[in-house]
């Protein structure tokens, strides 16, 4: 085994025992570094060693994303495969077997943006519910937890990592119609709290069976601790199948969802930049995009001569 071979069995280890990533990714990891090391051997006209790939040039990994690119691969794979080997070159760094400026210093190929993809209104407030998940095999309150951080998501266009940062102080109540949000780069933001969602926390607050301390979080686990991002995920990929929603349909759609909503009905677009906590109007400008998009298709659907 090449000292080459031996880096990249350490990198997945430690990948997969420290970073715990899932076996899939591993295993796509893996092949994007076998891939490289079938074109540094016809590239170098031998096997690369750890000598060589630390002398390789940028132009040399541009080579080599040009060589993917030849086989149909497209950006996004061919991003991911830079990513691989910017973090075995990292790796190797820290553990003193390798120099690599030259894996940071290569650009990877634009990503072209496509548009958020909301679900409609119906769909998204059958998504906010706890009923649409009866049947399954979970504690009522743990459906109620659920329904109450997606009815927050869609309700007030939080992030899932800002309705889960929450403390159970900061739990809205009957009178309130306001709640302040800690969002990315620590900014603060005041978002409207609809009295379904006020419902909707309170539902959940009276039959979770853990005695939630002031500044703790507000949604907790089973077991009492945090709450993990994942456990929403699964809620919701779960509700994919017994409601027919499409594959796109995710606990952020609903965050599209919400701002895609206030725009259809007229919502002022700045006040949904403020809503959202996007610190450029550019961002926010994507979703007229959308409700362009939406109006559109309406037209080709619906007018007598659109069809030609």
């Amino acid at each position: 085994m090449s000292d080459f071979d031996t880096l990249r069995r350490d990198w997945l280890a430690h990948l997969g025992h420290e970073r715990r990533l899932s076996p899939k990714t591993l295993e796509a990891y893996g092949r994007d570094i076998d891939q490289f090391a079938t074109f540094l051997t016809h590239h170098l006209d031998a096997p690369p060693s750890l000598k060589a790939v630390a002398a390789l040039k940028p132009a040399d990994l541009r080579a080599f994303l040009g060589y993917r690119r030849r086989d149909g691969v497209g950006n996004r794979t061919l991003m991911r495969q830079l990513a691989a080997l910017r973090s075995l070159a990292r790796f190797g760094e820290r553990s003193g077997r390798l120099t690599a400026a030259a894996f940071a210093a290569t650009r990877g190929p634009r990503l072209g943006k496509g548009l958020p993809r909301p679900l409609d209104a119906k769909a998204a407030a059958a998504v906010t519910k706890a009923d649409s998940r009866a049947g399954e095999e979970r504690p009522d309150w743990v459906l109620a937890r659920d329904a109450a951080v997606l009815s927050l998501l869609y309700g007030s266009g939080l992030r899932i990592s800002e309705a889960l940062g929450l403390k159970r102080s900061q739990a809205p109540v009957s009178t309130a119609d306001a709640l302040t949000v800690l969002g990315k780069g620590g900014k603060t933001r005041m978002v409207p709290v609809l009295p379904v969602v006020v419902e909707s926390i309170a539902g959940y607050l009276a039959q979770c069976p853990w005695r939630l301390a002031p500044e703790g979080p507000l949604f907790v686990g089973v077991k009492g601790g945090p709450l993990s991002p994942r456990i929403i995920q699964l809620a919701v990929e779960g509700l994919r199948g017994s409601l027919g929603l499409p594959g796109s349909a995710t606990p952020h759609a609903l965050r599209h969802s919400f701002a895609t909503h206030l725009l259809g009905r007229g919502g002022d677009l700045r006040a949904i930049q403020e809503l959202l906590g996007h610190a450029s109007l550019s961002t926010t400008q994507i979703y007229t995009r959308i409700d362009s998009t939406r109006l559109l298709a309406a037209y080709d659907s619906a007018h007598p001569r659109a069809r030609g």
